[in-house]
């Protein structure tokens, strides 16, 4: 739940880049860290796990405006993927305002997608959070491996494996391009803040 500061008229809010091992979560929050510097709020900070990262940073959506008078601030956090981080990712999800699934694309990670989402619903469940009512998209990666000739899944069994009963926003994208990188984010934070004005009843 976000943070509200009167006294500074600062809002903050976290957004958790879930998925599966090595989907590209961490290349998502690199690209951004990257391409967006000025809407980076201090340094990034890396939690390293054996052979796998946690990552955060705070985040400044310029452009977006302000909520009633006041300054959103956001928290761009990535959980780890492997599958013994069970409660390192439950932890990483406390507080959660939005939520950016990273399905890897890949045919061989078919399975790894599925069983990531299903965590992502039992977890988001142990904090009394519903997958369907939080502001969540989809993020359909490493679109780019087409070109060298890698088997990916096509957009419409993605769609179809994984966002059939969810119904929400998809971009294809490429973290290591950056393709969909930021409007995969834009999308996410808009809807974030469009669900905060509703939790505070704010017109």
């Amino acid at each position: 739940m976000a943070i509200f500061n009167l006294k500074k008229r600062e809002i903050d809010c976290k957004i958790v880049y879930y998925g599966p091992g090595r989907c590209g979560k961490t290349t998502n929050l690199e690209y951004i860290y990257k391409a967006f510097k000025k809407q980076v709020s201090g340094e990034m900070v890396s939690i390293k796990t054996e052979g796998d990262r946690t990552l955060f940073f705070d985040f400044l959506p310029i452009g977006l405006g302000k909520l009633k008078g006041c300054d959103v601030r956001v928290q761009l956090y990535t959980v780890p993927g492997q599958v013994q981080y069970k409660s390192t990712r439950k932890l990483v999800l406390k507080g959660v305002d939005g939520v950016v699934f990273v399905a890897d694309s890949l045919k061989i990670r078919y399975e790894k997608n599925i069983l990531s989402l299903k965590d992502l619903q039992q977890n988001l469940k142990d904090y009394d959070l519903s997958i369907f009512k939080i502001p969540l998209v989809m993020q359909y990666n490493k679109r780019d491996l087409a070109e060298k000739n890698i088997p990916l899944m096509s957009i419409e069994k993605m769609e179809r494996d994984l966002n059939q009963q969810l119904k929400v926003p998809f971009f294809e994208a490429s973290a290591i391009t950056g393709q969909g990188v930021g409007a995969c984010l834009k999308k996410c934070l808009m809807l974030t803040l469009q669900s905060l004005h509703k939790q505070l009843k704010w017109g």
